[in-house]
């Protein structure tokens, strides 16, 4: 009876993970299976501004490789597969709505900074509004980013992060949160570059930027993103229920690359001098890995290698 306790609590728990908004758990999914709607609401469109709202202590290293992989998604650059040409994939979307006004064009905004932990270092939801608040209030993304010490609620138990909104008419802005999982749940929110909680365990890649924390970052961020352009309020692009949607990169959840199944990212590239995995060239030198974006054209997760 204990075993059978402890094995439904297991299966809960994977399916808190598989189900949540969050960008990352260590499964994947049969995209061959998925059949994306769009449910007629709008998606982002126009100039926009990504914001970041850096929330506890980041070193100035850290916080380049967030900014640099925000400013790597316009500007196209000689090295690739690149992080301008994984953004492209989402365009895709775009081009499904016969509208004059579906283009995008996202710029790096203002960093702000809360070293002083101004609402603590525990956290609801309502709190991580209240700090996207802080940001831009139109044609904006405002992006929460809690640094290590930070825990949040559902925070590695049933989610890496959270996209949203906030307001409304006018001033109704989209929002998305990221924790630092490195040392609360690497193994769940920067996987590939640390053993998984569950499932095969295979040994980590190693981290494009030399920092597990930061990277396993990226990949939320990314996928949060791809999800709160093409679905900002909650009526856009998505596959299942309103409440726990999958979108255009946690569809693809766990695959980086072909040949991708549960417990290896895929066929990757590696730096010959520091031995890192990534699958996406950014500005200023920096590597990335980067999540499979769904393809509502052919209803399968693409990849860049």
């Amino acid at each position: 009876m204990a075993k059978a306790c402890v094995l439904l609590n297991l299966c809960l728990f994977i399916s808190l993970l598989h189900l949540s908004s969050a960008a990352r758990s260590i499964s994947t999914q049969n995209d061959q299976q998925l059949q994306f709607q769009y449910h007629k609401g709008p998606l982002l469109t126009g100039k926009i501004s990504v914001n970041l709202i850096w929330y506890g202590k980041f070193k100035p290293s850290q916080r380049a490789i967030i900014a640099d992989f925000i400013s790597s998604l316009s500007s196209p650059i000689k090295a690739q597969p690149s992080v301008a040409t994984w953004w492209k994939g989402t365009q895709k979307y775009y081009q499904r709505i016969k509208s004059p006004k579906n283009t995008l064009a996202l710029t790096l905004g203002a960093q702000l900074l809360d070293e002083k932990y101004s609402l603590g270092k525990s956290l609801t939801i309502n709190q991580i509004v209240k700090l996207a608040s802080k940001g831009a209030q139109r044609d904006a993304i405002n992006v929460v980013l809690t640094a290590a010490d930070v825990t949040v609620d559902g925070f590695c138990s049933s989610r890496c992060g959270t996209h949203g909104s906030s307001g409304s008419g006018r001033k109704k802005i989209a929002y998305l949160w990221v924790g630092n999982s490195e040392t609360q749940c690497p193994g769940q929110c920067a996987w590939p570059f640390h053993q998984p909680v569950y499932g095969p365990h295979s040994p980590p890649l190693v981290a494009p930027n030399n920092d597990v924390g930061l990277d396993g970052m990226v990949i939320n961020v990314a996928s949060l993103l791809a999800g709160t352009i093409t679905n900002p309020f909650g009526n856009g692009y998505f596959q299942g229920p309103k409440e726990a949607p999958l979108e255009a990169a946690s569809a693809c959840t766990g695959v980086y690359g072909k040949g991708a199944y549960p417990g290896y990212a895929g066929n990757l590239l590696v730096d010959s001098t520091t031995g890192a995995s990534y699958n996406a060239n950014g500005i200023n030198g920096k590597k990335y890995l980067l999540p499979a974006l769904f393809d509502p054209a052919t209803s399968a997760c693409s990849t860049l290698v």
